[in-house]
């Protein structure tokens, strides 16, 4: 296998493993608006990277950590409605990322790649901070397990439990924005979300705890890792789309196989 297959393999694999755990709060919370808005917000953070001459996935970062904290304080003050928020941060980000490009003059930016990923494209680098980012992701995701669980499941009882709800939910937040900056490279900024969401709603369909859930959501995350890599090799299709086809198609087929029927 050439090396760039090798590459994209692994980087692919890196992603879909931590992705898949963090997906299922996603879809426990209802957070898929939030993630598209994170991942058009990692375009603004490509542009300053170029314009400031800083690492991509550190301007990436900050840049979703910055929204993630202003979409909190917006959200306290209760100025209009959360999903209007999203709309107008997601879509107003993506602008001024694309705005940034066009104004620098020294620079030309394949858009295409980022918007769409290019997994083919992988660097030895790339799986530093992908395998780097996904550690500390898993460590933090271990340790704040349960806390999150319990405000998935009803933030008032957890809050007289002496849960640190909003730390918590921002904590969230920020892993979300991390794996969203490492998976940038793999399958794209408009499609980041579908592997956070798709492998986790297949799996709940199979899953009778939260932890089968995070676990098979990784699985199906990295199986269609596996087979859209195939898939763009053997007919020369982009890498992250036939990623996220498979994915489509491992949800279809799991909810049209009928479950069997407690006796």
């Amino acid at each position: 296998m050439a090396d760039f297959l090798i590459l994209a393999l692994l980087g692919g694999l890196g992603v879909a493993a931590i992705a898949g755990p963090l997906g299922s709060f996603v879809v426990w919370r209802r957070m898929a608006y939030f993630g598209d808005t994170l991942a058009h917000s990692a375009l603004l953070g490509v542009s300053l990277g170029f314009l400031f001459d800083i690492n991509l996935n550190l301007a990436v970062i900050a840049c979703c950590v910055l929204l993630a904290l202003t979409l909190v304080s917006l959200q306290r003050q209760h100025l209009v409605a959360t999903d209007t928020l999203l709309g107008i941060m997601a879509h107003s980000s993506l602008s001024l990322g694309l705005v940034a490009i066009a104004l620098i003059d020294d620079i030309r930016v394949d858009l295409m790649a980022y918007l769409f990923g290019d997994l083919l494209a992988v660097t030895p680098e790339d799986l530093y901070w992908i395998y780097g980012g996904g550690i500390l992701v898993a460590v933090l995701l271990h340790k704040l397990w349960e806390p999150l669980l319990a405000i998935t499941i009803n933030e008032e009882l957890a809050q007289v439990e002496g849960v640190p709800v909003t730390a918590v939910r921002l904590s969230l937040m920020l892993l979300i924005a991390v794996i969203i900056a490492v998976a940038m490279k793999i399958v794209g900024i408009l499609l980041i979300t579908s592997l956070l969401i798709i492998p986790a709603a297949a799996a709940r369909r199979l899953s009778k705890t939260p932890e089968q859930m995070a676990i098979g959501a990784g699985v199906l995350g990295c199986t269609a890792i596996a087979l859209g890599l195939a898939l763009s090799y053997q007919w020369d299709t982009p890498a992250g789309p036939s990623v996220v086809v498979v994915a489509m198609l491992e949800f279809l087929l799991i909810y049209s196989w009928p479950q069997r029927q407690a006796a």
